[in-house]
């Protein structure tokens, strides 16, 4: 029982200090730039809302609907293709150079497996992981410091399997030992004030 409450205090005060959270959380963005250019647009009935920005890449339109986020030219009003692999490297470059301490530069460019294939995702030579929805044009990145973070994170809570029943039997487990304890120590107090 001392192994879990030594870690949940060790990873209780980490949580409360956040050391390394700034660069672990860091919100990534796709550079964009002053449009040069007027674009004349006619809105489609099923189009809630749109966007047009430009990037290194040059100009986007991105269009919310109901099924979700299209990514289109602003001229043709086609789907826009994801980027060739330079150009996604372009792309990502071009949106690291914010933190180039943190980011570096990329290494390696692979499409992600288990995404759709609007998503495409590099590795960084500091060993961030990056990710890009090509539909939404955002940016998501996970480096050392963040999975340091989320391994505390289970450690805290007590998550030490990938079993979520198995978990949260030892998370009901351990908080009820913890009360067991908390209420037999008070009682011993109690009784040794009474005598």
């Amino acid at each position: 029982m001392l192994a879990p409450l030594l870690m949940w205090a060790f990873t209780g005060i980490f949580f409360l200090v956040k050391p390394g959270y700034g660069g672990a959380y860091e919100q990534l963005s796709v550079r964009t730039y002053p449009l040069q250019t007027t674009i004349q647009l006619e809105p489609q009935a099923s189009w809630r809302e749109f966007r047009v920005l430009k990037t290194i890449l040059g100009e986007h339109l991105l269009v919310q609907t109901e099924a979700g986020t299209l990514h289109l030219d602003p001229i043709s009003l086609n789907v826009r293709a994801k980027p060739e692999r330079e150009d996604f490297k372009r792309l990502l470059n071009d949106a690291l150079s914010v933190n180039e301490d943190r980011y570096g530069h990329i290494v390696a460019v692979h499409d992600l497996v288990s995404g759709s294939a609007q998503q495409a995702a590099a590795t960084t030579n500091t060993g961030v992981e990056l990710s890009l929805d090509w539909n939404t044009l955002s940016l998501s990145q996970r480096g050392e410091d963040t999975r340091l973070i989320g391994l505390l994170y289970k450690i805290h809570y007590l998550q030490w399997s990938n079993i979520k029943l198995f978990d949260t039997l030892l998370g009901v487990l351990g908080i009820a030992l913890l009360l067991v304890l908390t209420i037999f120590g008070a009682l011993m107090s109690f009784k040794s004030r009474q005598r």
